[in-house]
């Protein structure tokens, strides 16, 4: 047995070993970005159930929309911005601006040369005047240009050397000069709305994005107060001191965090159009539209301005966490710019802990996932809890604290690692059933032969001690059966006993051990053991008089087909409780599992000993203490004296078991009483006061000679005949009461 444990241990560890292998795979999917679009996905779930987030930066959208296309040919003479310029710095007293918008000669429309040349120096003037503008460069074209594609510098791809590095596409001059504006970029990682560089570098320098740039000109710094770490960048004051920690990743990357959906009350925003015509109107003679124009201006003071197309026809779309169709880019840099103002940074853990989490989440789902025996379900469905709380706790960090635990890696790790397992525990199951169907499910209940499936723990083969209560019944008379009836209808006769006492005890949870001829030998508390397999057992007995009595009255509906005889058939049936030898025993290649030993034959003794005193349910003290322990007074009993059986020198109290609570015959209990009061006073020999009394529970016997179908005798009539014979010849001195048995 110690044996078969150890190996039994070391194939689950192997099986934990390979299923840890799933694990390891998606930490290894995710260290190498496999996992990013789910977790990107899931992320943004993240974003919708935390909701808006308002923040104390005022930031304001211009849109070129469709509005302002159709009022001006596209693309529009650079004057066209120097107005818008003019007006949001004069009228709006804006902060700063961000034009994104790349104004590289490559732009450059191919009609009225003179005219777009002036127009660029009149642009290229009012950035000067301003100063605070800041312009779109970028390395991949936007749609519609016909600039060469560039290769972004990421130093993790091995551009480390900035003299080797290719500047991103710059305003052409002379829009850009040395005060005549600030370059920002507007490249993002991998194309999506979530990452982007916060620095390229060139040997004509280092560039910045555009968010950062205007950030800084809020703080009233420029690119000289950024320090630059592997793991942040700092912006540090005139004075020194820490004005913003901005966390980077992989040494040049930094993550938006999201505030709302592009169309919120969140996204303050107006057309181009709108400000060239309150611009118009703030400049005319009348007080009435200088007033709605000064009111329109009012909004933009202080604030932080980005202009962007937003005509899904320039295709300047890219999807957000909280927009499920593509919505302008611009959105992006304004989400930049306001994480970079407020200081709200999404956190992530270092990798070891994304690793260990998603080790742990599988590990503790999967070890409740496959918990067997009784409590499997509820282990279950707190495995499927387990990994409910974790989801939760998931989107609680978030919301609260802007901490992005991993999902796809232990979501998926942990599903597919349960699936795989509880399917192999599945297999094991069947594999199990078949196993203990082969060798349980002749003399077993498929109840509990699935009950031994489920408790997980094998049946124990070979001989073991433990306590059982031992079943034996056999037919009165069954001789006589076996002269009257042929070999046909006697087999027909007995399939259908046996199949009626077989149903019974096994729906009991009683174990068959076998058959000898008429007799029925059962165990309860075998091979599972059961802590009420003496109440079980006790049940049974009454359970199998009820149905044989309904047996006699269909045999005896039948009319000549059986015999009289067959029509008072009476079964006796003997219990003990105590501890046996149980387990396959007989030879090599045939073998039986059985019970064995001294209780075994005191359970035989109280089948064949119920004849002598009228029962057909005998059974010891020790069951019935037994049953009633775990029954309560379900099962009457009835005290019959004390015995000492042939082959055995101590005494034991015998008992009757007169039936259950719920269908006990009517008298019976008075009967009991007054026979129990009559046992007492023949131990006391007062013969008379028992005669008497046995003669008065003689009238209330439940079974009666004559009027019971095959009964012959009862308890009442034992007892009057042997006190008479006492009263007769009255015993020793020393007669303690107890009755020895001189036949098995």
């Amino acid at each position: 047995m110690a044996q078969l444990q150890k190996k039994t241990v070391l194939s689950w560890l192997r099986r934990l070993l390979l299923l840890l292998v799933i694990p390891a795979i998606w930490c290894l999917l995710n260290a190498f970005d496999h996992l990013e679009f789910i977790e990107n996905k899931l992320i943004d779930y993240r974003f919708r159930a935390r909701g808006e987030l308002e923040v104390p930066v005022k930031l304001i959208y211009v849109d070129i929309d469709n509005e302002a296309i159709q009022e001006f040919r596209w693309p529009w003479n650079h004057t066209r911005f120097a107005q818008i310029l003019d007006a949001l710095f004069d009228h709006g007293k804006i902060k700063a601006v961000g034009i994104d918008l790349v104004f590289s000669k490559n732009s450059f429309a191919e009609y009225g040369q003179e005219e777009q040349a002036r127009g660029r120096l009149l642009f290229g003037k009012s950035i000067r005047k301003h100063k605070n503008v800041v312009l779109a460069a970028n390395y991949v074209p936007g749609p519609g240009l016909m600039q060469a594609k560039r290769e972004f510098p990421w130093i993790f791809e091995g551009f480390t050397d900035p003299e080797k590095n290719d500047p991103p596409e710059m305003p052409g001059f002379p829009i850009l000069g040395p005060d005549w504006g600030i370059p920002g970029m507007i490249d993002t990682y991998k194309g999506e709305a979530r990452m982007a560089p916060i620095f390229a570098d060139a040997k004509q320098g280092s560039y910045y994005p555009m968010a950062l740039r205007l950030a800084l000109l809020q703080w009233g710094l420029d690119a000289t107060a950024l320090r630059r770490y592997p793991d942040r960048f700092e912006v540090r004051g005139k004075d020194g001191d820490l004005v913003a920690s901005i966390p980077i990743q992989r040494g040049q990357i930094v993550e938006a965090t999201w505030f709302s959906k592009w169309i919120s009350p969140l996204n303050p925003r107006c057309s181009v159009n709108d400000v060239r015509v309150f611009t118009a109107a703030i400049e005319s003679d009348d007080p009435v539209n200088q007033a709605k124009g000064r009111e329109f201006f009012a909004q933009f003071k202080d604030a932080i301005v980005l202009i962007g197309p937003v005509d899904p026809l320039l295709q300047d779309l890219a999807r957000t966490p909280f927009d499920n169709t593509p919505v302008p880019q611009v959105g992006f840099h304004g989400n930049l710019v306001k994480t970079f103002l407020s200081g709200i940074y999404l956190k992530h853990l270092p990798n070891w802990m994304d690793i260990a989490l998603t080790f742990f989440v599988t590990i503790s789902v999967v070890l409740l996932a496959l918990t067997e025996g009784a409590k499997g379900i509820r282990f279950k469905v707190l495995a499927l809890l387990v990994l409910g709380i974790y989801v939760a706790a998931a989107f609680g960090l978030f919301a609260s604290y802007h901490l992005v635990l991993p999902l796809a890696a232990p979501l998926g790790s942990t599903i597919m690692t349960s699936l795989i397992a509880v399917g192999w525990q599945l297999i094991d199951e069947q594999k199990a059933k078949g196993r203990i169907k082969g060798m349980f499910g002749t003399y077993v209940s498929p109840q509990l032969v699935d009950q031994m499936v489920n408790s997980g723990e094998s049946p124990q083969l070979g001989g073991h001690d433990d306590e059982i209560t031992a079943y034996f019944s056999d037919i009165q008379s069954f001789s006589t059966f076996s002269e009257k009836l042929g070999s046909g209808p006697l087999v027909e006769l007995m399939n259908e006993y046996l199949t009626a006492c077989t149903d019974i005890v096994q729906g009991q949870g009683g174990t068959l051990d076998k058959y000898i001829g008429d007799a029925v030998v059962a165990m309860f508390g075998a091979p599972i053991p059961v802590k009420d397999h003496a109440f079980r057992a006790c049940v049974a007995t009454q359970l199998v008089h009820q149905q044989l009595r309904a047996l006699r009255e269909k045999w005896a509906s039948e009319g000549e087909k059986w015999p009289k005889i067959v029509w008072e058939m009476q079964s006796r049936i003997g219990l003990n409780t105590g501890v046996c030898m149980i387990g396959n025993m007989g030879s090599r290649t045939r073998f039986n599992y059985t019970m064995m030993g001294d209780n075994v034959n005191l359970a035989a003794r109280m089948e064949s000993g119920a004849k002598s005193w009228g029962v057909y349910t005998m059974c010891t003290e020790s069951t019935k203490q037994a049953c009633e322990q775990h029954g309560g007074d379900r099962v009457v009993f009835r005290a019959l004296g004390r015995i000492v059986v042939k082959g055995r020198t101590q005494p034991v109290p015998i008992y009757e078991i007169v039936g259950l609570k719920e269908s006990l015959p009517e008298g019976a209990r008075e009967c009991i009483a007054l026979f129990e009061q009559g046992l007492a006073k023949h131990y006391a020999r007062d013969w008379d006061g028992a005669i008497e009394l046995f003669k008065q529970s003689l009238n209330l016997e439940p079974n009666q000679p004559g009027k019971t179908p095959g009964v012959k005798s009862n308890p009442s009539l034992v007892y009057i005949h042997i006190t008479e014979g006492y009263k007769a010849e009255p015993p020793p001195a020393d007669w303690d009461g107890v009755y020895h048995m001189t036949e098995k």
